[in-house]
């Protein structure tokens, strides 16, 4: 019995020793994962490839060729987004939408890219409604930079057409290929929850001059208490919108008039309608 109490005690100072000896090991912080961008593209192409033996399905500028190009292509910290989840059971979508025309073969996506000196964002942070509020502190999990960007596929290539930058950052819920019936342009609605007011915010991209060619930003949103409508006033090529006004009581709120702003190319602004001193840039 006594060798069985030798054997456990020397088996407990081995183990104490084996503690003391990790506690002594430094640890190189520089490369965590989130400010390594070895790291992080080996983590990406990692969990990429798994998803390739998984998928049976796959066709050329499928989502997983996507995901890759991005890798591949653009600077680290670039991140395929996915769509809000719209119940607690969802699987959330990529954020990508094939779209054909008679020019070719296209792919629009919503990709967000973190800022040079910082560490990686995660992609989880910049969606949904609760993340909407990342534009009051965004600094302590990376500031995201968030883009459409539009890709052709030629053969089994993928090839960047454009990349649109998107003004937020975060708060990310969905986006889709809309027509603008007044002029039967197609445009991108990028849509993004807004927590801070109780409503949402529209980046809307117009394919004014094509769709190869760098789309045109207008931004709409809603909530209780703001509005900004799509209207065409003076009958161009360019969207116009009404910025409605409200008045905030104590007990409701009421829509008291709207404000008509009209897009000039020359100066690239929209201009209020009741005075060109009051101007907008989208």
């Amino acid at each position: 019995m006594n060798r069985y109490l030798f054997a456990l005690f020397v088996f407990v100072i081995l183990s104490s020793c084996k503690e003391e000896i990790k506690e002594t090991v430094s640890v190189n912080y520089k490369e965590k994962v989130e400010l390594s961008a070895e790291k992080d593209a080996s983590i990406q192409m990692y969990n990429l490839e798994r998803i390739k033996t998984e998928t049976t399905n796959r066709f050329p500028c499928d989502t997983i060729s996507v995901i890759e190009h991005i890798i591949k292509n653009f600077p680290s910290g670039t991140y395929l987004l996915r769509f809000d989840k719209t119940s607690v059971y969802d699987i959330p979508k990529p954020a990508v939408i094939y779209y054909d025309t008679n020019e070719g073969k296209f792919v629009f996506a919503v990709i967000a890219r973190s800022k040079p000196g910082e560490r990686f964002i995660e992609p989880s942070n910049i969606v949904g409604y609760y993340q909407s509020f990342i534009d009051l502190d965004s600094t302590k999990l990376g500031t995201p930079f968030i883009y459409l960007v539009l890709f052709e596929c030629k053969g089994e290539q993928l090839f960047t057409v454009w990349e649109a930058p998107i003004p937020s950052h975060g708060g990310f819920n969905n986006f889709a290929v809309k027509n603008w019936s007044p002029k039967a342009v197609t445009y991108v609605e990028v849509n993004f929850h807004y927590g801070q007011g109780a409503g949402n915010i529209n980046y809307n991209y117009f394919l004014v001059d094509g769709i190869r060619n760098q789309p045109h930003l207008l931004m709409t949103y809603d909530g209780i208490d703001f509005r900004r409508t799509l209207a065409n006033i003076n009958d161009d090529k360019f969207p116009d919108y009404y910025e409605h006004i409200f008045y905030s009581l104590p007990d409701r709120v009421i829509h008291k008039d709207s404000v008509a702003f009209i897009f000039n190319q020359k100066d690239s602004l929209y201009y209020s309608t009741e005075g060109r001193k009051i101007t907008r840039r989208y």
